[in-house]
């Protein structure tokens, strides 16, 4: 053998056993790795490499009695991105968005954006729908540029635009109920964010098959109101009618159901569209039911007859002499007409709607029985409607009455209210003397359908039935063909109301301002069996109107759709005659 192949050979044997080396090395190595320090390396590439995606709750539907949605969520998506992998393709990934989704997108910020330094997450654009993101991601990749994800979002919705928008409520941009029942039950509908971590690779995109971290969401509770619909779209668009007929600031209309306290309606005008965000400010998205505050004028009257019968003071065929007019701590006081000396039976004096006639009656109370019934029927504190925001009304404590206050009380000026108030103090006369609290919610499904009721006020007796039962007989006077409201009436129902016509207080100088009025009518049906009861409020309407000739036919409409919304057969019985004079 030559020295030539001797040492070829040494060379090679030299050679095959550094490769065995380099292979020993390599396979230890690679033990150890996926052997001894698999944690450590997968917490290496975990912080080098994650992220973390929120995963929203679904939040719950508002519903109307019947399971239709008021309020509901559509599916979305918010576009972020990681400036690190953007920066260089700013203007290009910027000018695709700005051709995929047009005016949400301003090309020059979103460029700023897109470099931000130092920052490895900024928001593009928030709440778009799911479809409008997936187009401009599809774009996104086909051009080979990377680094603009998508978180999903649930998006809020109000299938009807306007309709019960004040009871319903709106949500702020992020996406929290800052109004109405979605302010009230935000812990219910908005549900459980949950998360998912993945490993993502230097451009951002997932490792397949890489360990990822999943907290799962829980979806929001609907919310299952006692609004009907129907009704509600009515009494929106009547309400409306009204309120520009008379030229008035505003108006509001409440039905409730008086057996149960349950609302069934609720409209106020003007309002706002929480789909499309328009309109809304202070003076429509107020809810004006139970935030607004008022001096309700002669609806009060039923309530100081009420307290009278109460005691046996009074009777629908009580004599009451009713002076041509009174002077009371100086303060000159009359009818809305002029007139002599009166005698006039008590359903008389809430059929013509005496103010001086109220007056007489209600000398027959002092100031400490006369607070305690108002306080009793709910006045001077919230009617705990399940709403939130609710004003308490302004009664003042009877220690500081004069004489005058008494007397201006008693027929509705000098006490300031909400009309939920009156809703559930006139309730009460309705429901045999029985007074509960108002609800607008029924009770809660969850995703699987699971119902639960929602807790109900227990009624309580407040004044005899007896009483109730006169009362009710002076209201279905006041609907009578000589009544102040005979636009009230409902062919085949009995029907028992009242009227209000009060002044309006200056916010400015808490004086009142002659010539503007806030008119109102109160009135339930079947009289002679309730079931419903409607309060229609217009404040400031021409200087003519009254409650018996302007709110009274809106009534009557709204009334009648409940009445026949809900199956409500006449009962039969003839309508009391009540003689009004003696």
């Amino acid at each position: 053998m030559t020295r030539r192949q001797v040492l070829t050979r040494r060379r090679l044997r030299f050679g095959l056993v550094v490769i065995m080396v380099m292979f020993a090395v390599f396979g230890v190595r690679l033990l150890q790795i996926q052997g001894f320090d698999t944690s450590a390396y997968a917490a290496m590439a975990s912080d080098a490499g994650t992220r973390s995606t929120l995963v929203p709750a679904e939040r719950g539907e508002i519903l109307d009695r019947n399971g239709v949605p008021l309020a509901s969520s559509v599916s979305g998506l918010t576009l972020t991105a990681d400036p690190q992998l953007t920066a260089e393709n700013a203007p290009e990934i910027a000018s695709i968005l700005r051709e995929q989704l047009g005016d949400q997108i301003d090309y020059f910020a979103t460029i700023d954006q897109l470099r931000t330094p130092d920052s490895r997450f900024v928001y593009l654009v928030k709440d778009i729908p799911a479809w409008s993101a997936e187009q401009a991601l599809t774009a996104l990749r086909e051009a080979g540029l990377a680094g603009v994800f998508s978180e999903k979002e649930s998006l809020r919705t109000y299938p009807a635009g306007s309709l019960a928008a004040n009871l319903l409520g709106y949500l702020n941009d992020e996406g929290n109920g800052v109004a109405g029942l979605e302010q009230q039950y935000q812990d219910r509908l908005a549900g459980t964010d949950g998360t998912s971590t993945d490993v993502v690779s230097p451009t951002g995109q997932r490792i397949p098959l890489a360990d990822s971290d999943v907290v799962a969401m829980v979806p929001g509770e609907d919310v299952v109101t006692t609004i009907d619909r129907d009704l509600q779209w009515y009494a929106d668009q009547r309400l409306a009618e009204a309120v520009q007929g008379a030229g008035a600031d505003w108006g509001l209309a409440v039905t409730m159901d008086v057996r149960t306290c349950e609302i069934v309606q609720l409209s106020q005008v003007p309002t706002f569209d929480a789909d499309t965000r328009s309109d809304m400010n202070d003076s429509r998205t107020v809810a004006r039911s139970l935030q607004t505050v008022y001096e309700p004028g002669s609806v009060m009257k039923t309530i100081t007859m009420a307290a009278l019968a109460d005691q046996g003071k009074i009777a629908p065929e009580t004599p009451i002499v009713v002076p041509g007019g009174m002077v009371i701590d100086n303060f000159p006081i009359g009818d809305y007409w002029e007139h002599g000396t009166l005698q006039l039976t008590a359903a008389g004096v809430v059929a013509k709607s005496s103010n001086l006639g109220t007056i007489v009656a209600a000398q027959q109370m002092d100031d400490a029985t006369m607070h305690d019934y108002l306080t009793r029927f709910g006045f001077g504190q919230p009617s705990g409607v399940d709403l939130p925001g609710e004003s308490a009304g302004i009664l003042a404590d009877h220690a500081g009455w004069t004489r005058a206050n008494h007397a201006t009380i008693s027929f509705g000026q000098g006490i300031s209210v909400t009309a939920m108030q009156v809703v559930r103090a006139v309730g009460a006369i309705a429901n045999a003397g029985s007074i509960c609290e108002p609800t607008v919610v029924a009770g809660f499904q969850d995703a699987e359908g699971h119902r639960t009721d929602a807790p109900v006020d227990e009624p309580r007796q407040i004044i005899s039935t007896e009483a109730a039962r006169q009362v009710t007989r002076m209201m279905e006077a006041v609907t009578a063909d000589d009544g102040t409201a005979p636009a009230a009436q409902i062919p085949g129902y009995r029907v028992a109301g009242k009227t209000g016509t009060a002044w309006r207080v200056d916010p400015a100088t808490g004086r009142y301002i002659r010539g503007q009025n806030t008119v109102s009518f109160v009135g339930f049906a079947p009289a002679d069996a309730p079931r419903f009861l409607t309060y229609i409020v217009l404040d400031r309407p021409h200087s003519n109107a009254g409650g018996g000739s302007t709110a009274a036919p809106v009534f009557h409409d709204i009334m009648s759709m409940a009445l026949e919304r809900f199956g409500v057969v006449p009962t039969g019985a003839p309508s009391p005659v009540v003689p009004q004079e003696w």
